[in-house]
């Protein structure tokens, strides 16, 4: 296949079409209920702790059922797989819009825990499948270009899903958001149902599932480059993640609704969407890991900035450079993952990243709730962005190969 240049021909591919719309649906879905819950759970308890308590519950079944995602996605058919998840994250959506509206005989706040809980698992098998289909709808060739775009997409459905999300809190209350959600999986459903790709034929042989999971461990763990990818990001947002705390700061600190929630939560996408789109149009090749480093140290900054605000535009402003930053981690370390992977891998390898992400996102914010609650708010934050400075040091030291990357090299 020839060289393409410029993303309108990736956009013209009904497969990769498809796939993006599966990706962006199932964000929204994910992102509406999010913003949804982290207000629904503030509201009954008034708790900084339940904040982070939200994501103790998601990432402890997340991690338990990742490493068979993986096994699953590369032994299976991975359409029908992701046909099935979205199913889950329906189900979820529902499932909260009856806690929301009454419809439960259940009360307090841990049926809303349960069905986080039940989002983890499903989460588990969104990312390693768009992932892996992603390798069977581009040649090798569109691979930067295309986690550009993916990159874009994702994070265009943080921004719109945390705004969207506040203001149906704001406008239709809490059962509305649940709803909308719900039809928001549907559709990222429908996406994989109309889906036509070529799948990867089936292994003769299936290795044990234990012994396959652990091969994809020692792949990961042997490649200097990706492992110190996956670390550098799971490390500075498990430490320097403020996202999980934004509940907390607008109404104790910064005085603004449900509104103003969904502004913050959508203004770090916004920054990450714009680094991606210009990512996607001149990918980097060249001097990338000294990027990504220097991003990681301007993501920490961005961090103790925010701390040490107390104005709501202000704040805002900082996590779109917050974003920004973010985006340029997020934008290398996706195309790494589809250069450096086997294809009979990548279910594996996919869910190997997606633990190491959901440590940083889903116990940062059990960490920074745990954090704030003995030391505020404010201090928690402020030490955590100190914090994001030592490991952009302490990976350029011991990770030599990253620091020195070139994509070009992995082509």
């Amino acid at each position: 296949m020839s060289r393409v240049h410029g993303s309108a021909p990736l956009l013209a591919q009904p497969g990769f079409s498809r796939l993006l719309l599966y990706r962006i649906a199932a964000m929204l879905s994910y992102q509406i209920v999010a913003i949804t819950v982290g207000w629904h759970i503030y509201e009954i308890t008034r708790n900084p702790f339940s904040l982070g308590l939200i994501g103790l519950a998601e990432v402890v079944p997340y991690f338990a059922v990742a490493p068979f995602a993986g096994y699953l996605v590369d032994h299976l058919p991975r359409r029908k797989l992701g046909m099935a998840a979205c199913s889950g994250l329906v189900v979820t959506a529902a499932v909260l819009a009856a806690v929301a509206v009454g419809g439960l005989p259940f009360k307090g706040v841990w049926p809303i825990y349960l069905a986080i809980a039940l989002t983890g698992m499903v989460r588990a098998f969104l990312s390693p499948i768009y992932n892996a289909l992603f390798a069977r709808v581009l040649a090798r060739e569109q691979f930067a270009r295309g986690a550009g775009l993916g990159s874009v997409v994702f994070q265009t459905g943080m921004v719109v899903g945390p705004a969207l999300g506040g203001l149906l809190v704001g406008v239709g209350g809490k059962g509305m958001a649940y709803a909308v959600a719900a039809m928001m999986a549907v559709v990222a459903l429908l996406a994989l149902a109309t889906l036509r790709v070529e799948e990867a034929a089936a292994p003769v042989v299936r290795a044990p599932i234990f012994a396959s999971i652990a091969e994809g461990a020692r792949f990961v763990l042997s490649n200097q480059i990706m492992l110190g990818a996956m670390a550098l990001d799971m490390f500075s947002v498990l430490l320097g993640g403020v996202v999980a705390m934004l509940p907390a700061f607008i109404q104790e600190i910064l005085h603004y609704g449900p509104e103003g929630l969904g502004i913050l939560r959508a203004t770090p996408a916004l920054g990450s969407v714009g680094v991606s789109l210009w990512l996607a149009r001149r990918p980097l090749q060249r001097h990338a890991g000294r990027v990504l480093l220097f991003a990681v140290a301007g993501f920490g900054m961005c961090v103790i900035a925010f701390g040490l605000s107390q104005h709501f535009w202000l704040s805002a402003v900082i996590l779109l450079f917050y974003g920004a930053f973010d985006g340029v981690s997020v934008v290398v370390r996706s195309t790494i993952l589809q250069l450096a992977t086997p294809d009979e891998m990548r279910g594996r390898v996919s869910s190997i990243n997606g633990i190491f992400i959901s440590s940083s996102n889903e116990l940062g914010a059990f960490y920074a709730g745990s954090m704030a609650r003995l030391l505020g708010l404010v201090p928690a934050v402020v030490i955590g962005g100190c914090a994001v400075l030592g490991v952009a040091g302490v990976t350029a030291w011991k990770a030599p190969q990253l620091r020195r990357l070139n994509l070009r090299d992995l082509h």
